[in-house]
């Protein structure tokens, strides 16, 4: 499946959610072009070498063109369901089952007695244990421990639970083994013991599924390889308590910028904006940020998580800066700050889902944030040196005049940001690490000469995914005209089988999972559960402009002071009008006009990770017309070296 970003997807036009992620280490099977390869070597943040199964030849590959094998059908249809929209049961029993698992989740080397000591101690079966942590290492998403559904769709293939129960056993006992017995040699077994058994044997192409399934690290160290699983999946200890590894520990905190910027029609002073940031603890990389002139809220924490999770090739071209930011992947754990915009239960949830704990700095204990606040400290230091700065205090500001000397647009100065951090930042020595926070980041991946690296992490595959999985959720039914949030009517042909729907149960109004972006609610997202598709849902009444939540509320907010306690859309058309002529006719004139002017201006160019990833595809169309490095056996190297 191609990659879904928000800048193709047509109205009427529905797109099923994908949480699948790249794992890019030796040994295992990726698909490029529709072609299975097996990763035979990492050249890079950029490129690996694969070798084609079906013709045993070598070429170079973009990590960027890479995807994941299908998925089996019980895991397809857990990741394609909104998280909203899980069952509160089915997120328990998955919760639950995670938590059996999680003492094995990021150890390459564990026994099989330790597995069964486990496994009686929570009082689940040995071999059921293992099911889950393959079911969990495939995506490393929660979803997939969803229980399957009673039934089957058609078109679903089934083996029974008594065969099952073989193929368990015999990769078990067989292939999982120092003796490294062979992949046919595993199916011949599996038949035996099903003959044995008189039960039907399953098809040679199930076994080899099943083995292809298996996690790196379980192939490794059952397979008597316990010291290459180590250097590849164990991270090494660090310094700072629990955060040995990149992503073990993300920090994130708000500021407001210490620069007033102009507008882009009359360059006059609009004010300071917000900037939400994102660093990894263990090698100082900036992972993400969000930048915007609305307070920080739950979006722009969510929109800064996915920007931090997201590859930034797109983002970086976008913003038109010539360098390198090979930061990508989930974090093991984000420390924030006790704000309520981070107690949201859409962004809890989220977290959950990609298995990432959220761990809340002790009040008053200021030195839990010292990391992310140093970098802060760090980047308004430089800021102080750009035209407009309004520097860290009065008495620093002294008698310079910030508004007088303000002269970065919005757009000027998030360019500025990109490039200070990619080209600068990440390339200065850091003192505490003796190094550069890059040149960290590649040890760590990598690996050198006196430590191994943790491989390359997971690379999502669909940035529009992951962004709607961090916007705000809503839940509303489905009326003759459309739905409604915050009194405005949406409505899209794909709403239509499910107006007046009830529960079979109950008989009450059928509720559904709506999302959508603040900073343009125009359209929303809706989430039909039968397709497990988004569609993209416009205003009902198309005469009503683009506007923001920000926008909406202040108009909504004028017509009640004049008395209008109940709103139709004719007044609003109306008012909007009304507010956006005021605005114009005096931008010119007051800051605040201004800065209402820009923001809405910046919302309306849905900036967003998704559809910075929309580029994606464009460079690697550019990319394509180069020729392709196809190789030889004997060209490819046992192992890429160390980076020292």
């Amino acid at each position: 499946m191609s990659e879904n970003t928000s800048g193709n997807i047509q109205p009427g036009t529905g797109f099923g959610p994908m949480r699948e992620r790249v794992n890019i280490v030796v040994g295992n099977l990726i698909t490029h072009k529709n072609i299975v390869y097996r990763i035979e070597q990492i050249m890079d943040f950029e490129s690996i070498i694969g070798t084609a199964v079906e013709t045993g030849r070598s070429t170079q590959l973009r990590i960027r063109e890479l995807h994941p094998l299908a998925s089996d059908n019980h895991q397809a249809i857990a990741a394609q369901e909104d998280l909203a929209d899980i069952a509160d049961e089915d997120w328990r029993i998955a919760q639950q089952r995670y938590a059996a698992i999680k003492p094995f989740v990021d150890n390459a080397i564990f026994s099989r007695d330790e597995v069964e000591r486990h496994a009686k101690n929570i009082k689940v079966g040995t071999a059921t244990l293992y099911r889950w942590l393959s079911l969990y290492r495939t995506n490393r998403v929660i979803s997939d421990l969803i229980p399957k559904k009673r039934g089957w769709r058609q078109g679903n293939t089934r083996v029974g639970p008594a065969v099952e129960a073989v193929i368990d056993e015999v990769i078990d006992e067989v292939y999982l083994t120092i003796q490294r017995s062979t992949v046919q040699q595993t199916i011949l077994e599996t038949k035996r013991r099903c003959y044995e058994r008189n039960i039907e044997a399953p098809s040679p192409n199930t076994v080899r599924l099943r083995i292809s399934r298996l996690p790196e690290w379980i192939r490794l160290s059952k397979r008597g390889q316990k010291e290459l699983a180590a250097n590849r999946h164990d991270a090494a200890p660090g310094e700072f308590p629990n955060a040995d590894f990149p992503l073990s520990v993300v920090q994130i905190d708000h500021t407001e910028v210490d620069l007033i910027l102009v507008d882009d029609v009359y360059r006059k002073p609009i004010g300071r904006p917000w900037i939400t940031l994102a660093m990894d603890v263990s090698t100082r990389v900036v992972t993400g940020y969000y930048l915007s002139f609305d307070p920080p809220s739950a979006t722009s924490v969510g929109l800064c998580v996915a920007h931090s999770a997201l590859p930034k090739e797109g983002w970086l071209a976008m913003h038109q800066v010539n360098a390198e930011w090979p930061v990508w992947g989930f974090p093991k754990t984000i420390h924030v700050d006790n704000g309520a915009d981070f107690r949201s239960k859409t962004f809890e949830r989220s977290c959950m889902q990609y298995g990432i704990h959220i761990e809340f700095r002790p009040v008053k204990v200021p030195r839990y944030g010292g990391h992310i606040e140093s970098l802060l400290g760090t980047l308004m230091k430089e800021i102080h040196n750009l035209p407009g700065t309004t520097f860290s205090s009065v008495k620093e500001r002294d008698e310079y005049d910030s508004e007088k000397h303000a002269s970065m647009t919005f757009s000027e100065f998030e360019e500025w940001l990109v490039s200070h951090i990619t080209k600068l930042y990440h390339h200065r020595k850091h003192t505490e690490l003796r190094m550069t926070p890059i040149r960290k980041w590649e040890i760590s991946i990598f690996g050198n000469a006196d430590s191994p690296g943790t491989g390359l992490p997971r690379r999502p595959t669909d940035p529009l995914t992951v962004e709607l999985d961090f916007l705000p959720s809503f839940e509303r039914t489905v009326q003759p005209t459309g739905v409604t949030i915050d009194d405005l009517s949406y409505y899209d042909e794909a709403l239509r089988p499910w107006i007046g729907a009830k529960e079979d149960k109950t008989n009450r109004k059928r509720k559904f999972i709506f999302r959508r972006d603040p900073r343009d609610i125009s359209s929303i997202w809706f989430f039909d559960p039968d397709l497990r598709q988004y569609f993209n849902v416009s205003f009902a009444n198309l005469a009503l402009p683009t506007m923001s939540l920000w926008e909406h509320k202040q108009i909504l907010s004028k017509l009640r002071r004049e008395g209008n306690e109940s709103v139709n859309e004719s007044q609003l058309l109306k008012a909007v009008g009304d507010q956006r002529k005021l605005v114009e006719n005096s931008k010119e004139k007051t800051k605040t006009a201004r800065r209402a002017a820009q923001r809405r201006k910046q919302h309306e160019k849905k900036v967003s990770p998704a559809s910075a990833a929309a580029l994606t595809p464009k460079i690697a169309a550019i990319e394509a017309t180069l020729p392709t490095v196809e190789l030889l056996e004997g060209d490819i190297s046992s192992d890429f070296g160390d980076i020292t």
